[in-house]
């Protein structure tokens, strides 16, 4: 069975393990911008962290939750947001001002709406978390 989107599958298991309490996962959807999004997920103190395993059927990453996630999910359709808009983008999918992030790809890399705010920088969202 093949995946559509595999950084979808990886948030929304991470949504339905938080939800029942369990502290790690097990993963096989691994690839360098579902890392770079738990990157920045440990950075802002949502995750634990996580590690990757070498398989002989290909590599799985460990995840460990902290219990900190109340949603992550990603952004469908990914919206281009230019440097001046994001205010709107932290209404549709944050609940509060200055509560979780958004996580944008910019040109400068994958970074979170603050930095990019900081940066003047635009992008297209990702994801989200709080």
């Amino acid at each position: 069975m093949s995946l559509n989107d595999p950084l979808s599958n990886v948030l929304s298991q991470i949504n339905a393990y938080e939800k029942v309490g369990k502290k790690e996962i097990i993963t096989r959807n691994n690839s360098k911008i579902i890392k770079k999004v738990l990157s920045l997920m440990q950075e802002h103190k949502y995750l634990g962290g996580f590690e990757e395993i070498k398989d002989s059927k290909g590599d799985l990453l460990k995840i460990f939750l902290i219990g900190a996630i109340n949603k992550t999910s990603v952004v469908k359709p990914r919206f281009s947001v230019q440097k001046d808009t994001y205010e709107k983008f932290e209404k549709r999918f944050l609940p509060a001002k200055d509560f979780g992030i958004l996580i944008v790809s910019t040109p400068k890399g994958i970074i979170t709406h603050t930095e990019a705010k900081n940066k003047g920088i635009g992008g297209r969202l990702i994801s989200y978390c709080y």
